[in-house]
């Protein structure tokens, strides 16, 4: 579904397009009822709650940046900001990476996105999910999965028990080989 079917006006989406006064932009008017089609899903729920009334709430202003930022995050699942930042451009060439890490960065400390750092090099985004999860990191392929954080609970007890470590098991990362390349390699 393109940007305008989604109701971002055309002139917002021509001011964002044209370069770096896209910042100065008006505010994009809320999606209809019940329904966010830059999330593709009832409205809220990829994010857990009403993201655009949790921005106005704490002052922000629900610019097209943010929503394009949002929006590809949502789309890539597990992305750096160089990913995000060329899904961005796609529809507004004039967003530059700048914008991309202060937009994260406001936007995870609203609790609508989270990094992790899966490897060496710069952490990676998702959608903050209601629940934690393991990512599980192929390192063939490079494929995210996410896993309950029961896969893991034995280690976390364990740690918790004998050192008083709390895992944050929203960061953990497992390496190893996915099951498509471990079957590739026979």
């Amino acid at each position: 579904m393109s940007l305008l079917e989604r109701g971002i006006p055309l002139s917002l989406l021509m001011d964002l397009a044209l370069g770096p006064h896209s910042a100065e932009l008006m505010e994009v008017e809320r999606c209809p009822a019940g329904y966010c089609p830059c999330m593709g899903s009832a409205k809220g729920t990829a994010v857990g709650g009403d993201w655009q009334a949790e921005l106005r709430r704490r002052g922000y202003r629900l610019t097209p940046q943010r929503q394009l930022v949002l929006e590809a995050v949502g789309e890539l699942g597990h992305a750096t900001p160089e990913e995000i930042v060329t899904a961005v451009r796609r529809t507004a060439s004039g967003v530059n990476i700048s914008t991309v890490y202060r937009t994260l960065e406001l936007l995870e400390e609203l609790s609508l996105v989270q990094h992790t750092h899966l490897g060496h090099g710069a952490p990676t985004y998702s959608i903050a999910a209601d629940h934690d999860h393991v990512h599980l990191v192929c390192r063939d392929c490079g494929a995210v999965e996410e896993a309950s954080p029961d896969v893991v609970a034995p280690v976390v007890d364990e740690l918790a028990a004998t050192r008083g470590f709390t895992v944050d098991v929203g960061h953990f990362a497992v390496f190893g080989r996915c099951r498509a390349c471990g079957d590739a390699a026979g």
